[in-house]
């Protein structure tokens, strides 16, 4: 879209995704989904790590519900013939998720969440708080990527960049790390837009000092809105 309007972009990967610590664990959760009355999928990573192999193993579950946190998520599912029945109307969050009006009486249900290592506890303490029984499954790993930074940290040392934009606090801080102490500061003083409040609250925690700005929401039509607003003005 940005190269569209005639931006030149640089894809810079900042995450890698990866087998899980324990893919048996996430084999065992696949064998078992018929004993979950509902299954929520943080990512569309989480989707493509679960799904196919699921389906392969039979039809999935009646009476399993499909919750998604995200439009690139619900998408990933609707891809493989199974659209959620759970989905945010605005914002994409664990917060967002817990709104909806399914979520609200979850009493001595079973709800697995399958996600990347590590991750909030919030969507689980608060589902727990309800009465449900929450199960976490690690569907995938994510790692530095093994790439050479430098072209990157000397656009950026040059001021050849105008923008950068990033979807997760953890792809942010990725960045920090990846460009190196001698490119950090161009970093920091380079405009950035991220797509929830959340991020420009840990973009400001790593010190950078040039506007950040916060699209509606993260989905790519929201954040090139928000790039093309920023650069035209």
């Amino acid at each position: 879209m940005l190269e569209g309007a005639g931006a030149q972009v640089t894809r810079f990967p900042v995450i890698e995704i990866r087998e899980p610590n324990d893919p048996g664990l996430l084999r065992a959760a696949q064998s078992r989904l018929a004993t979950f009355d509902i299954a929520v999928f943080v990512s569309a990573n989480a989707v493509q790590r679960v799904v196919p192999e699921a389906l392969a193993r039979g039809a999935w579950p009646r009476g399993l519900r499909v919750a998604a946190i995200g439009a690139s998520t619900a998408r990933a599912l609707g891809a493989l013939g199974l659209p959620p029945d759970i989905v945010p109307e605005s914002r994409f969050d664990s917060e967002a998720l817990l709104e909806a009006e399914t979520l609200q009486s979850v009493e001595g249900l079973r709800v697995v969440i399958f996600r990347g290592d590590g991750g909030r506890e919030h969507l689980a303490q608060t589902l727990r708080s309800r009465g449900s029984e929450v199960s976490y499954v690690e569907a995938y790993r994510r790692a530095l990527p093994e790439i050479d930074p430098q072209p990157l940290a000397a656009a950026l040392e040059g001021g050849a960049v105008d923008a950068i934009t990033v979807t997760s606090g953890e792809s942010l801080q990725n960045l920090v790390t990846m460009v190196g102490a001698e490119a950090r500061g161009a970093l920091l003083r380079t405009t950035l837009v991220v797509g929830a409040a959340r991020v420009a609250d840990k973009a400001h925690e790593l010190g950078f000092r040039a506007e950040v700005v916060t699209a509606e929401d993260p989905t790519d039509a929201a954040i090139f809105h928000a790039v093309v607003a920023r650069l035209g003005r």
